[in-house]
């Protein structure tokens, strides 16, 4: 778990440099090769969860209740591994966001060296998730073609604390559920391992996202600060209705349009969706990001 990373001396920079220091420091002490860190060759145990079987898009339904105990599992396997693809999906989009943010600014500055750690530990998860989707028997579940097109303009366009607010609301999303597969005995183990990996690695990323974009807000007018709530939330919207792609159900051995139905309006989902979002929620508030028409997004995609 050792790393090379290299830790700027606080003589080397400027005191606004503090957090992109500290977080390279963490990274040079704790971070993961998920190649050797996670069983890659144990054979799938069909007897454990994908994931925690709170987070599935039907429990608490009739159809869930209906499910024998092999098919919530099968279910749960499919969604974890949808979860992951959309995972996949986000942070290569996070990732050409970051490196246009920082491809003029000094090299040698913690924030700079910082950005490119990011990088190479989201690359690392990005391969990380995929591996594991394909051992859960899942296929390279994609977002709609919509979706997919605005997350290319995304990408493209968005720059300082639209970015990096739009990767936090990412981040914090997975982060919740995540914490809950890790420490769910009930999860495949290889899983479980990823998911601890993603989490103390994503903890950094989020704290640099808040650091980000407080201060690319600071002495932001209120024009700018309601053109890039409402950029934040439809991005937002989009990753979020995205996790949980329709296909998981007909893999699952599921009625499809049936499952989709129940999904739709099952409140306990959507209230295990809210609590994950209290504290975002809370730093979009204090960031004056939370105008009425984003709002009105964070409600339909039940994060608020």
């Amino acid at each position: 778990m050792a790393s090379s990373t290299v830790r700027p001396t606080s003589q080397d920079h400027p005191e606004e440099d503090d957090v992109a220091r500290r977080l390279l420091e963490s990274a040079a002490v704790l971070a993961y090769d998920p190649a050797t860190e996670v069983d890659w060759d144990t054979p799938l145990d069909r007897d454990f969860h994908g994931a925690s079987p709170e987070w599935c898009s039907l429990y608490g339904t009739p159809y869930w209740q209906e499910l024998t105990d092999a098919q919530r599992k099968e279910l749960t396997r499919q969604e974890a591994a949808s979860v992951a693809s959309t995972g996949i999906w986000f942070e290569m989009i996070l990732q050409q966001m970051v490196l246009r943010d920082v491809y003029t600014k000094d090299p040698t500055s913690a924030e700079v060296q910082w950005a490119l750690t990011e990088i190479a530990e989201e690359c690392r998860h990005s391969i990380m998730f995929a591996r594991g989707a394909q051992k859960l028997g899942a296929p390279a579940y994609r977002p709609k073609r919509f979706a997919v097109e605005l997350g290319r303009m995304f990408k493209t366009v968005a720059f300082g604390e639209a970015a990096y607010a739009a990767i936090l609301v990412a981040e914090e999303v997975l982060d919740v559920m995540q914490r809950d597969w890790m420490r769910d005995e009930r999860v495949v183990p290889f899983v479980r391992t990823i998911n601890n990996i993603h989490v103390v690695e994503e903890s950094r990323h989020m704290k640099f996202a808040r650091d980000q974009t407080s201060k690319r807000l600071s002495g932001a007018g209120r024009v700018r600060r309601q053109i890039n709530a409402f950029v934040v939330a439809i991005a937002s919207y989009y990753i979020v209705t995205s996790m949980v792609n329709p296909k998981v159900y007909a893999n699952a051995g599921l009625d499809e349009k049936r499952a989709l139905a129940e999904a739709k309006d099952n409140e306990h989902h959507k209230s295990m969706m809210r609590s994950s979002c209290s504290g975002l929620m809370e730093f979009l508030a204090s960031s004056r990001l939370l105008t009425k028409p984003a709002l009105a997004f964070y409600k339909r995609a039940h994060l608020i």
